[in-house]
């Protein structure tokens, strides 16, 4: 990226800057639907030689997060959590990592119950808290493992304080950055060494592909977890890797749209006498708020908010209209999300209670929808819930 060039320049023109056969003008990247590369030469072999190990389409998309997040090395897996596992799988047997309390439903079963049996433990730490970050620290910690806004009560960790600490330990810092994207937030600028993607979210956004994305800052860990990619086989095809280079070229269109949509649905339910809680960011009243404001430039598209039970719950999401109903975010569609029993149903209900994932939780990711539509839409549901809830 040269100088001059913004980030939302960068969002366009990152992937068609690699074109490795002949100059051919084109504005998309093919879909190099190959399994393997024809060879020239006998004694020395070309940029790639079999998809699993490198494609040339996987590999645009691979540079261009990479530059996105100034990063070394970029690698597209097949989901998410096929990105957070090759990272952590590049500890060893006896290492230990410390995760934020509020974390992805399935970065929680990855590490509760298919890391330990590699000799990988961890403990949870609430990452609004240096100190408890620092209490949680052993000999053998290796990570310390944020997401910042967290899924699904969009608690702020402060990233700074998190990566100096990280370095008084010598150990390594990864965050998950779905919620933000490279174009609201950094990690890697700040200090991170790591950065995870759920790609099937805003990067690809549109509800079509599964994918992950990791970005490493250093060459060496990038080889480490080139190594997992290759050895594994969790790579993302030549055709979902078009999707999301597609995807990321209207990122920012589709963002400031959104949060801004966010931004007014939350401040409509902060003023609803059955809302109990509204979890964003973008609102003062967040107790991340001015964390937040100082190392992102977007308070994002996605937010959270309590109704009184599951009763009440269960009426005001039967009668709304226009969000679908799902797992999932981060697609031009709104998307209404149950953490208790999606996202987050991999964690005990005794732990989701402890991390105030309670049977009123709702998690809504604004889409691209009217916002008047979606607000009345917000409106009509809670007066019938309402009305159902006091029969």
């Amino acid at each position: 990226m040269t100088k001059t060039e913004h980030q939302e320049t960068t969002l366009i023109t990152g992937s068609t800057k690699h074109d490795y056969e002949v100059k051919t003008g084109a504005v998309n990247v093919p879909i190099y639907a190959s399994s393997t590369f024809d060879q020239q030469s006998f004694d020395s072999f070309g940029p790639f030689d079999y998809s699993r190990s490198g494609n040339p389409t996987r590999d645009a998309l691979e540079k261009t997060i990479a530059q996105l997040e100034s990063g070394t090395r970029g690698f597209a897996f097949a989901s998410g959590i096929g990105a957070i596992s090759a990272a952590l799988l590049t500890l060893s047997a006896g290492d230990h990592i410390v995760v934020t309390n509020e974390v992805y439903g399935g970065t929680y079963r990855l590490v509760t119950t298919i890391l330990p049996r590699f000799g990988i433990t961890h403990s949870f730490a609430d990452f609004t808290d240096v100190d408890a970050i620092e209490n949680a620290i052993r000999p053998e910690t290796k990570v310390l493992y944020a997401e910042t806004p967290a899924n699904p009560l969009l608690s702020i960790t402060d990233l700074n304080a998190v990566i100096a600490l990280a370095k008084k330990y010598d150990v390594k810092t990864f965050v998950d950055n779905t919620f933000m994207t490279p174009l609201y937030q950094k990690p890697l600028d700040l200090g991170a060494d790591v950065v995870l993607h759920s790609a099937t979210k805003f990067l690809g956004g549109h509800s079509e592909v599964i994918a992950g994305l990791a970005v490493t800052k250093d060459e060496t860990l990038g080889n480490a977890i080139y190594t997992i990619q290759n050895g594994l086989g969790g790579m993302l095809s030549p055709h979902d890797s078009f999707s999301i280079i597609q995807g990321i070229k209207t990122l920012s269109a589709r963002m400031e749209l959104s949060s801004k949509n966010a931004l007014k649905i939350a401040q409509f339910l902060q003023q609803q006498d059955d809302v109990l809680d509204v979890y964003y960011p973008g609102l003062p009243s967040h107790p991340g708020y001015k964390t937040h404001q100082a190392q992102c430039t977007s308070a994002g598209a996605v937010l959270s908010f309590k109704l009184p039970d599951r009763a009440f719950t269960k009426a005001f999401v039967e009668a709304m209209q226009v969000p679908i109903f799902a797992v999932s975010l981060g697609g031009v569609e709104s998307i209404l999300s149950y953490p208790a029993t999606m996202s987050h149903a991999a964690i005990p209900q005794a732990e989701r209670e402890k991390r105030g994932i309670t049977d009123g939780l709702l998690r809504l990711s604004v889409g691209l929808e009217n916002v008047s539509d979606l607000i009345a839409d917000l409106s009509q549901a809670l007066e019938v819930a309402s009305s159902v809830y006091t029969k």
